[in-house]
């Protein structure tokens, strides 16, 4: 009866179920809450506490929803996706590894995460549907490019991540660099690289035919040429002063409100249509928005009933001396853990306080602990419901409503993903 277990399996079956995703987290939260006996006022006050977590997150979509609203009315990415359905011709396969390419710069190079994707993806949805492409394909293309890389390079959110890894493994007495963090990381990426290539050209390969009667015309690629123009300039101006505040300032709300300004001053959005904007934004993003808030009460609540801790137990004691087994259970416990909790780099300091006495316990050696501290991270990202990268996934795929998060998004992902990551650490572990 352990209440991490039970919680998360309760998220995850109620979601499997097609069962609203915030009303699963609820749901699990007041289960794992009862069954850690924390009773359900205090499992309440700790959920609604937490949530203020991942308020700037949440402000964050918002924001950058209104924006991207915003910019998609003056056609620029209309102007984009025109241009990229002659350079693909049909070649779909292609197109899918594009958009894995471009999405894998919003970690390191352009590091806005997921801000890119409500801007730069429902327009391209009719291209999409007239190029008969499967969007579960699109899906682990985005999913891809918004986590290989931080795994793998220590740049951008990347150096984030390794820093987390090598700051916590410290921590819990296990010192290491980040040179050797990013000397084997690339490997659990590389197995999310295989995942990618046997989900277009094996899985998803066949047509898939949505409906496009609801298909929203104002973010919809038009199949018209649309002529530059000055507003355009002003758009992609808009673009990139929100990056540019948010790498100086670190605040990607502060630079999404500047870019808005930036609209409106330029008159690409009317004062008196700023309401209908962010209004817009908030329909595109706010339900993403909230799920992070309750995803992060629900983290809280989580740590609150110290199911970890027996979790940890019960798997030493089943370990023995098996490194193979060891590495396997490690990583079961993480995807349990991750898939709860839905961030990579949130859960880190959770992983690294189960894994680093574990490895010692077990000789693995210091980089075989961070392959498995680093996959373990990711596989919760990669899958789990409450994930801000799923979501983020799902709120740009699903703009004409033809694409749903469980099945269409966190399913695939989780798949193509976590078998592969699992696999490959598992491999590199007993080699290290």
């Amino acid at each position: 009866m352990n209440p991490v277990l039970i919680s998360v399996l309760t998220m995850i079956i109620l979601s499997l179920a097609r069962l609203n995703v915030i009303l699963a987290l609820l749901i699990a939260a007041i289960v794992g809450g009862f069954v850690g006996g924390l009773g359900i006022n205090e499992t309440m006050t700790i959920l609604i506490e937490g949530m203020g977590g991942n308020a700037e997150t949440a402000l964050s979509y918002i924001l950058l929803g209104a924006l991207a609203v915003a910019i998609q009315q003056t056609g620029l990415v209309q102007i984009l996706s025109n241009k990229l359905a002659k350079l693909v011709k049909g070649k779909k396969s292609i197109f899918i590894l594009l958009v894995a390419a471009f999405s894998s710069l919003s970690q390191n190079l352009i590091p806005v995460h997921i801000a890119f994707i409500p801007v730069l993806i429902p327009p391209l949805l009719s291209l999409f549907n007239k190029l008969n492409i499967d969007r579960r394909a699109i899906a682990t293309a985005l999913t891809f490019g918004l986590k290989a890389p931080y795994v793998a390079i220590p740049a951008g959110f990347g150096l984030i991540f390794h820093g987390i890894i090598r700051d916590e493994m410290a921590a819990n007495g296990m010192e290491v660099s980040l040179g050797q963090i990013a000397s084997v990381l690339w490997i659990p990426a590389l197995g999310m690289f295989i995942g990618l290539l046997v989900a277009v050209f094996v899985t998803y390969q066949r047509p898939r035919g949505y409906n496009t009667d609801f298909v929203n015309q104002e973010v919809a690629a038009t199949q018209e040429e649309i002529e530059w123009e000055i507003k355009h300039y002003f758009a992609l101006s808009a673009m990139l002063l929100a990056l540019v505040i948010q790498l100086v300032y670190g605040s990607l709300p502060l630079g999404a409100l500047l870019g808005l300004l930036l609209m409106v001053v330029s008159g690409n959005i009317r004062w008196t249509k700023l309401t209908d904007s962010i209004n817009s934004g908030i329909e595109m993003m706010g339900f993403i928005a909230f799920v992070m808030l309750i995803a992060s009460g629900y983290a809280d609540v989580i740590r609150a009933t110290e199911g970890v801790d027996t979790i940890v137990e019960g798997v030493s004691g089943m370990i023995g001396g098996s490194q193979l087994l060891g590495a396997i259970l490690m990583l079961a416990v993480g995807l349990v853990v991750t898939m709860g909790i839905g961030t990579s780099f949130g859960t880190i300091p959770i992983v690294a306080t189960i894994y680093v006495p574990l490895a010692q316990s077990l000789n693995f050696s210091p980089l075989a602990t961070i392959v498995l501290i680093g996959t373990a991270a990711a596989l919760g990202d990669a899958g789990s419901p409450a994930s801000d990268t799923t979501l983020g996934v799902t709120a740009g795929l699903d703009a004409d409503g033809e694409h749903e998060h469980i099945w269409d998004t966190c399913v695939p992902t989780f798949l193509h993903f976590d078998t592969f990551l699992i696999l490959f650490a598992v491999v590199a572990v007993l080699v290290l």
